[in-house]
């Protein structure tokens, strides 16, 4: 450890050591005294992490529970983190979230978002309780990563189909000055297990109710976008004396049209998947920036985080196995008859906020009609000028209309 009033000489790229001005060393003391936090990873696990304030870096090199820090970049890191020295240094003093230095532009990522996101967010005490903490529980036979976050009432956020727990960062930051938010990471997907099985609406349901007991929450009000949606309502169906309030950001409902593919698709298994197969970045980036109704709304480095966390997952072979299992149960779930989702869905007994984007390519807004006539009851509303990610797309809005529902005004 350094010793206080200290000036921090720090061993450089071409091994020379050298004083640093007030930021830097700030910075760097910041660093030297976060390794003794511990360690995100495993026994087993390595990884390295730059964190660059472009005329100088600091690398974290991570080996199972040790960490050690040197000046310079190494090559090929696991994740970069790039922020001027001021910012960096606060997020790694525990001053300032990372997370809201990600989304208001100041600080970016490349590389593993979730091992930077286990980095900053490792349970000490000088983080404010707001600040999301990274942890894993066993639910299900599953072990499951999440962000925590704040105090208050329970609300567990659920991401959709290829996204991880960071899709839902906005609605945390937002709903963490004020209640207990969890922001999971689905089975299948970021850093949970990934067990080789079908991934249908009713698994996610037991596995969701199973976290909640693992997390130790009775009662939760449930926020999904997409497939995260059709989740959160299925819990809501088959074990509605867990779940309070649902907010659902364009939910993934049973196709009533276009289910000329299904004979099809029942033949394709998602273990096929498991064979090599590449996701071009421009093809994911396209599929990411058409999303949205105005992809120039977002930082380009948002996409560029998300297009790096898609193919981290999707170049396992579980992880492929997963995405691919999902995408066929949403295709291929029941439309109609006794067990079908539209019959399913009156019975829905707990208050239902639904919003739409009017220029959702993905779950187009129409789904609007069709949801008001099997629950009169239920709150639709359609956002203008919007696509798919409303969290991400209209924050304001998205998140002063989920606290009106809620009846928990900031």
């Amino acid at each position: 450890m350094i010793a206080a009033g200290a000036t921090l000489r720090i061993r450089s790229e071409s091994d020379r050591y050298v004083e640093l001005p007030a930021p830097e060393d700030r910075l760097a003391r910041a660093l030297e005294r976060r390794l003794g936090a511990g360690s995100p990873l495993l026994p087993g696990q390595h990884a390295t992490v730059v964190f660059d304030v472009g005329y100088t870096a600091w690398t974290v090199t991570i080996d199972g529970r040790h960490m050690t820090l040197m000046g310079g970049r190494l090559p090929h890191p696991t994740a970069t983190v790039h922020a001027d020295a001021v910012t960096l240094a606060a997020v790694v003093e525990g001053t300032k979230s990372g997370v809201d230095a990600f989304l208001d532009g100041g600080l970016t990522i490349r590389g593993n978002l979730a091992l930077v996101l286990k980095l900053e967010g490792v349970d000490y005490p000088e983080r404010p309780a707001r600040f999301p903490r990274a942890r894993t529980v066993r639910a299900l036979d599953i072990d499951s990563f999440y962000l925590e976050a704040g105090s208050g009432p329970p609300v567990v956020l659920i991401h959709g189909l290829g996204a991880t727990n960071a899709s839902m960062l906005p609605t945390l930051s937002e709903l963490s000055h004020d209640h207990r938010v969890l922001a999971v990471d689905l089975p299948g997907f970021g850093d949970s297990d990934k067990p080789v099985r079908a991934y249908d609406p009713a698994f996610f349901a037991r596995w969701l109710v199973a976290f909640l007991d693992a997390v130790g929450i009775e009662r939760a009000d449930l926020i999904g976008n997409s497939m995260g949606g059709r989740i959160a309502i299925e819990t809501a169906l088959s074990a509605p004396e867990r779940v309070g309030s649902l907010a659902l950001f364009a939910p993934s409902l049973a196709f009533k049209r276009f289910r000329g593919l299904v004979p099809l698709v029942r033949l394709l298994f998602a273990e096929m998947s498991a064979i090599p197969m590449m996701a071009p970045r421009p093809l994911v980036l396209g599929v990411l920036r058409g999303i949205f109704s105005r992809p120039s709304r977002l930082h380009d480095a948002w996409y560029a985080a998300a297009a790096d966390e898609f193919a981290r997952v999707f170049a396992t072979p579980r992880g492929r196995i997963a995405f691919f299992s999902a995408a066929r149960q949403i295709y291929l779930e029941e439309a109609h008859g006794q067990a079908g989702f539209w019959e399913r869905l009156p019975t829905l007994e707990r208050p239902a906020l639904f919003l739409w984007g009017d220029r959702d390519r993905l779950v187009p807004c129409r789904f609007a009609r069709h949801v008001t006539q099997a629950l009169p009851a239920a709150r639709s509303i359609v956002l203008d000028d919007c696509g798919h990610v409303p969290q991400f797309e209209h924050p304001a809005r998205t998140h002063a209309l989920v606290r009106e529902f809620f009846g928990r005004p900031r």
